[in-house]
């Protein structure tokens, strides 16, 4: 079993941020396999199905970002699901914009929703999917936080689909062939 996290910020008013972008791919995942609508439990929104033959459990923290860990540690140990088995998606700062790139363990990167869950499960050692959303361009007038908290510009909502598309279909190679494989099939593969 795996429990897939997308992680994000409740509330319409941050529906369409950079920072909600694992929102978005959980809502793809359970879109594209025809999974039932989300539940509330575990201070979340959750559903399961079956992916590649593996059940899978799909959680959206309705905590807030900070906190994010507070709901994925009830709803993998309600489920026995092991850290090694947990995928969380994510914005990253660190990767251009459009790049998709799976990750096993390592710190937080300033992420503070992945702060949160390895404060919550005591250990790192879950696997990422990381979705690039780039560092704010010359001119932005804010931090990093502000970035994240910034909606999608044009240019990227054209393209947003296509991206969070790349991300379910790494969670859904995650399932068929396993992380290690899907970390080197996912990660040299050519840019667009």
């Amino acid at each position: 079993m795996f429990l897939v996290v997308g992680l994000g910020n409740p509330g319409r008013e941050h529906e369409n941020n950079r920072h909600n972008v694992g929102f978005l791919v959980a809502d793809e995942v359970r879109r594209l396999h025809g999974w039932p609508d989300f539940k509330q439990k575990f201070s979340g929104l959750w559903t399961r199905g079956s992916l590649e033959g593996h059940e899978v459990v799909l959680l959206k923290p309705q905590t807030y970002m900070n906190l994010s860990g507070t709901s994925v540690q009830p709803a993998a140990a309600f489920f026995k699901v092991p850290p090694e088995q947990i995928v969380v998606a994510h914005d990253e700062l660190d990767l251009p914009w459009r790049d998709v790139r799976l990750k096993m363990g390592g710190g937080h990167a300033g992420n503070n929703g992945i702060r949160s869950i390895i404060q919550s499960l005591g250990t790192p050692d879950f696997l990422r999917v990381r979705v690039g959303i780039g560092k704010p361009p010359a001119g932005f007038r804010g931090e990093g936080a502000d970035w994240v908290l910034s909606n999608f510009d044009g240019v990227e909502k054209a393209e947003l689909s296509e991206v969070v598309a790349r991300a379910a279909d790494a969670i859904r190679r995650v399932a068929e062939i396993g992380p290690a494989a899907a970390m080197n099939l996912v990660n040299t593969r050519t840019k667009n």
